[in-house]
């Protein structure tokens, strides 16, 4: 279940609670985070450190923006279009806090994004966005990471670089009343630094992607919508650690490791290792996707 918004007043005004979503005795339940426990509704409790965590919502779609924050796009070299483009990663994707997100073997270009992830409330079509508040029900930490071994064939959808299985981890909870403004995004690999954003340099805000996104696609209780990284997503491999923190949204935990089987080779487009691929994985050159002269 995914708590709801009230329609009287805005998160921003409302008190701050963080559900999360973990396996007790073998069933899925919703719990609430007290302090280092979680308790569920009959008064169940574990420690937040001993619990197999899940998703903490159950979307029936995930949405994500392309470039939102300004350090990615001065990153990039290029222009922000006038207004924001999306993709769709598959509910397939999903993965949790704790999580092992696979690099198939034959891979080598995982990306890690750390984002913020807005979850609806309740179904949402056709809204201002100084409405958008009260179809939000709150925020999780994401991160949204990219398989772009597979960008010279999905580019333009970004069905398996972004949708592959494992590749969209979200939690370790959702958080009411969070927010979003002047708040920071920090991604660590192994414990080191690697992305330092904020909030504030994201062009589009919250409400205007909730807005924008529901002008043509009804988004129903538990949806959520990937808001954008800050600058610096690179390739990490088996063995690495990667979290991502949100300022009082917590810290999203997973773990690289490679998958069981290697990507068939006897179907379909193969991985690739082109300059296209190369560029984009370690940051830059994004105005020449697609039309870059072959490598000399």
């Amino acid at each position: 279940m995914t708590p709801t918004t009230p329609t009287t007043t805005s998160t921003r005004k409302a008190t701050t609670v963080e559900y999360r979503r973990v396996l007790l005795e073998g069933a899925a339940v919703q719990v609430v985070r007290e302090g280092d426990e979680l308790v569920a509704a009959d008064g169940r409790r574990v420690k937040t450190a001993e619990a197999h965590h899940l998703p903490p919502v159950r979307p029936s779609k995930v949405i994500a923006v392309h470039l939102n924050h300004r350090s990615r796009v001065e990153e990039f070299g290029v222009g922000l279009p006038p207004a924001p483009t999306y993709f769709h990663k598959p509910v397939s994707a999903l993965n949790a806090h704790g999580g092992a997100v696979v690099r198939p073997e034959r891979c080598k270009y995982l990306n890690y994004e750390g984002e913020i992830g807005i979850v609806i409330g309740r179904t949402c079509r056709n809204i201002a966005p100084a409405d958008a508040d009260t179809y939000i029900a709150g925020y999780t930490v994401a991160n949204d990471y990219g398989l772009h071994d597979f960008r010279d064939t999905d580019a333009g959808s970004m069905l398996r670089v972004k949708g592959s299985d494992t590749l969209c981890p979200l939690g370790p909870g959702l958080v009411t009343g969070w927010d979003f403004h002047s708040k920071y995004l920090r991604t660590y690999v192994n414990g080191e630094l690697v992305q330092d954003g904020s909030t504030d340099e994201m062009e589009w805000d919250m409400r205007y992607l909730v807005s924008d996104i529901a002008r043509t696609i009804t988004m129903e209780p538990g949806d959520v919508i990937l808001s954008g990284t800050p600058a610096n997503s690179r390739p990490v491999r088996p063995g690495d650690v990667v979290e991502v923190e949100a300022e009082g949204l917590g810290r999203l935990t997973n773990h690289i490791v490679t998958g069981p089987t290697a990507v068939r080779s006897d179907v379909g487009a193969q991985p690739t290792e082109s300059e296209e691929v190369v560029s984009t994985a370690f940051g830059g050159d994004w105005e020449f996707r697609g039309i870059r002269p072959p490598r000399r």
